[in-house]
């Protein structure tokens, strides 16, 4: 069974690497190959017997990837057709979930019901955002309402399709948007006119959306603007909105960020609480003068309302992936338990697994499913082996130290005086305690034993998925979950949950107390992680690495016995020592992020690595902390030699700041007022800062930089005329042009000045593909064969210009814009070569 279970997890997991869904011969193939595989199983004979445990796993394959297939279709067959992109539509529906509250606008989820424009196959829900702020920054002129689940709203929209960043190494944001089944995002576009309907939506789930919502105003209440509030909520209702940017940076680097949500331990533990509790009442309890324990036994209501509470729980976690596994876990052992049964832990976990791709098939795509399902069976492998040992060390313990066994005494020894009686009587006692003590001594050194030994599982079971999803490893992790664990699990979670229990004004004594205790273990793993070394950064492994980690992983919990289970480690040189990727000496590697309405380059040689502008700040898509950084710990780029900022626009500088505190900046070059805060912060951590200017010239492993723009007599006006212009030559004579934002003007001048010297192959098009860039001259010098855009999708500005994009294509030159194709990557040696990234790493669910 449980390879069958197995294998229909692999079947979801497989459709979701897909380019694109079955057509009608891939259904027709798969319906022959799930009969094929059901008939094999069936066949009787010895002969066919034999493979059966081939054919059933193969047909729960089959099955896994057809279902998946089929909920796939159904979803996607919700869309906002492009034509209805960007335009108003006035939508009915009721506000779902736990709005979140920011300081620029309220975001909510919308479940509509009807919409003017008609359309049969309308987005079902839609994320909106209700704006607080109108573009200037000025408060709007009708301000979102206190939004609650539940309510009814006539709301005119503007919507735009699924869309998100899509970059090399990085999380899949439309992949999270499927999940959601959130089809559309947009934004309330008058919001005047909305009105609010007399009659609100009901439902369990809206009920429960209301009581969350409501713990969440208690505990705002209690602690007003305290510095880990945050995480209270976070433990109360699920919400992980609030958590601050500095407290997510210390549990990362600490390795106890699944500690800041209603997880699967927390649901556990809570489960306990709630099954002891039960246990007792239900003893005591009486039905017309005849106790229910005789009815129904204690231990088995005890696990009735176990389940029944931890599904309460994981309700108000939002029932996210760690929470489901943990709830169908429990209730299948429950439903066992209560059937008399006591299967294996190994089948259970199977079980939740199954089901869990049964609710929800796009699981597989979350860091959460891995991280959860494998510290699991990590901690099952490891303690498989000496469960088994320990069991019968503490039956003969139990046997020895319950005093089953008097202390031998001579037959005739003195016996019969009361001297010797009470001197008998006084050795037997102390005999006793000694054995108490040593029992509770060997009880406390098992269990020390046994969470080191699931601190070791989990540790280096986890460790290849945190290199994949984080790019890191914390090295104090094990001492900080040795620590945070207890504290949250034992202190925490209680006096939390007996503040969600507690009347007002009773609550806010237990908020009040867990967000002491949460300070005290948030100062102690501060400590923790202070050291230099506690965080491993590693680059994001690729599939050869990944798997010969997983196997080290395996062979090294592998039961005492296993062959050559000290060789272990070997498998995980991959992971550790990974293959250089850089480009040879002598080429380069341009790398153009999707940065939304924004520039961002990596130019990578065999040595070294410039970053040419850092994207939008957080007044856009907080390209720094939420892309540049990410892609650059994915990439192993712990120091980059050069940071050019070409100009002040926060399009390009916004993003700056965050990568200037996540990675070692070597020198800073810029066009940027005197005063620019960035001098300061690349100064203050230890890196040179300058003015970029043209004639600066370097080379790096046999490649050439040469700044082409600005100069001492730069023209003036507003900063696009001052933007850096790089040109970057290889040993081959191949080049690449980044432009930054000049504009015709600048354009002219440099054809002026030397018009040679601006032919390039790779071209990053000037402005963003304005109409005030980009000249026919211009291009006619440059030449391209190669041209990238990097644009927002649907951007205000409208960017590129038709008839600037068209004067490209004419040109027959290679076009990629991160709006359609993601982050562009050019390999530049003797050829020039393009990969897309929608189309390298294409999935069915992307909007191309």
């Amino acid at each position: 069974m449980r390879v069958v279970l197995l294998g229909f997890a692999l079947g979801v997991w497989c459709l979701q690497q897909q380019g694109a869904l079955p057509g009608g011969i891939g259904w027709a193939a798969l319906a022959a190959a799930f009969c094929g595989a059901c008939a094999w199983a069936c066949a009787g004979g010895r002969a066919c017997a034999r493979w059966r445990a081939v054919a059933l796993p193969l047909a729960a394959f089959v099955f896994g990837f057809a279902y998946a297939a089929l909920r796939a279709d159904m979803r996607l067959r919700t869309q906002l057709p492009p034509a209805y992109e960007g335009r108003n539509i006035e939508v009915t529906g009721f506000v779902r979930g736990l709005p979140s509250i920011g300081a620029g606008s309220t975001r909510f989820l919308f479940e509509s019901e009807s919409n003017d424009a008609g359309l049969n196959d309308f987005p079902r829900i839609v994320q909106l955002s209700w704006l607080a702020l109108d573009g200037g920054g000025k408060p709007a002129e009708a301000p979102p309402p206190e939004l609650r689940a539940g309510q009814r709203w006539v709301l005119t929209v503007r919507l735009k399709r699924p869309h998100g960043n899509a970059n090399f190494g990085l999380r899949d944001a439309e992949a999270s948007l499927l999940a959601r089944n959130i089809r559309a995002t947009g934004y309330v576009a008058n919001a005047s006119a909305a009105r609010k309907l007399p009659r609100d939506a009901s439902g369990i789930a809206l009920t429960l959306d209301r009581w969350r919502a409501h713990l969440r105003e208690r505990i705002g209440a209690a602690l007003g603007d305290a510095p880990h509030r945050g995480i209270v909520v976070a433990l109360a209702v699920g919400a992980q909105d609030g958590i601050r940017d500095d407290d997510w940076t210390l549990m990362r680097a600490t390795g106890t960020s699944h500690l800041v949500a209603i997880s699967g331990l927390h649901i556990a533990f809570v489960a306990g609480l709630a099954a002891a509790l039960a246990g007792f009442l239900w003893r005591r309890v009486r039905w017309r003068g005849v106790p229910l324990s005789l009815c129904v036994a204690a231990p088995k209501a005890a696990a009735a309302g176990g389940a029944l509470f931890a599904a309460v729980y994981a309700g108000l976690a939002g029932f996210n992936v760690p929470a489901q596994r943990a709830l169908w876990t429990l209730v299948f052992a429950a439903i066992a338990f209560l059937g008399g049964r006591r299967p294996a832990s190994s089948l259970v976990l199977a079980w939740a697994l199954a089901l869990v791709l049964f609710v929800d098939p796009w699981a597989v795509t979350a860091a959460g499913f891995w991280l959860s399902f494998c510290a699991v069976a990590a901690i099952l492998l490891a303690t498989a082996a000496h469960g088994r040992r320990a069991s019968r060390w503490h039956g003969e313990g139990s046997d020895d130290a319950g005093g089953g066994a008097e202390p031998h005494v001579p037959v005739g020894a003195g016996s019969g005086t009361d001297e010797e009686a009470a001197v008998r009587a006084v050795t037997r006692s102390r005999s006793s305690v000694l054995r108490r003590a040593g029992l509770i001594a060997w009880r406390l050194r098992t269990r020390i034993a046994s969470g080191a030994r699931v601190q070791y599982a989990v540790t280096i079971g986890l460790a290849p998925l945190t290199a994949y999803w984080f790019s890191q490893i914390p090295l104090v992790g094990p001492l900080a979950n040795a620590v945070a664990i207890p504290w949250v699990s034992v202190l925490v979670t209680p006096v939390v949950l007996a503040g969600v229990l507690l009347p007002a004004p009773l609550d806010a004594f237990a908020y009040r107390a867990a967000h002491g205790l949460l300070t005290l273990m948030c100062d102690v793993l501060a400590w923790l992680a202070s050291p230099a070394w506690a965080l491993w950064r590693l680059p994001q492994p690729d599939a050869f690495a990944l798997a010969a980690a997983a196997a080290g992983v395996a062979w090294a919990l592998a039961p005492r016995g296993w062959p050559l289970r000290f060789a272990a480690p070997l498998a995980w040189l991959p992971l550790v020592f990974p293959a250089p990727h850089a480009p040879p000496p002598g080429t380069f590697r341009l790398t153009a992020l999707d940065v939304g309405q924004g520039s961002s380059i990596v130019v990578e040689t065999a040595r070294h690595t410039l970053l040419f502008d850092a994207g939008p700040g957080p007044e856009s898509t907080h390209a720094g902390e939420r892309i540049v950084a990410p892609y650059l710990a994915a990439e192993g780029i712990a120091t980059l030699d050069a940071l050019v900022v070409s100009h002040s626009d926060s399009d390009h500088a916004g993003g700056a700041q965050a990568v200037i505190e996540d990675v070692r900046v070597m020198q800073l070059l810029g066009s940027l007022a005197p005063r620019h805060p960035l001098w300061d912060a690349a100064r203050a951590r230890g890196g040179e800062a300058l003015r970029c200017a043209a004639g600066q010239r370097w080379n790096w492993d046999g490649v050439e930089f040469a700044m082409l723009w600005p100069d001492a007599h730069a023209l003036a006006g507003k900063p696009n005329a001052q933007s850096c212009v790089l040109k970057v030559t290889s040993a081959q004579g191949r080049s690449a042009l980044l432009t930054g934002d000049i504009e015709a003007d600048v354009e002219r001048e440099l054809l002026r000045r030397d018009a040679a010297a601006l032919q390039a192959d790779v071209l990053v098009v000037p402005h963003h593909g304005s109409r005030t860039s980009s000249t026919e001259p211009f291009l006619d010098s440059v030449g391209p064969l190669v041209a990238v855009f990097q644009v927002g999708y649907r951007n205000r500005f409208r960017h590129p210009h038709p008839g600037v994009f068209e004067r490209y294509r004419l040109r027959a030159i290679e076009l990629a814009r991160s709006d359609g194709d993601g982050a562009a990557r050019v390999e530049v040696s003797s050829a020039i070569t393009l990969e897309r990234f929608r189309q390298a790493r294409a999935r069915y669910w992307m909007d191309r």
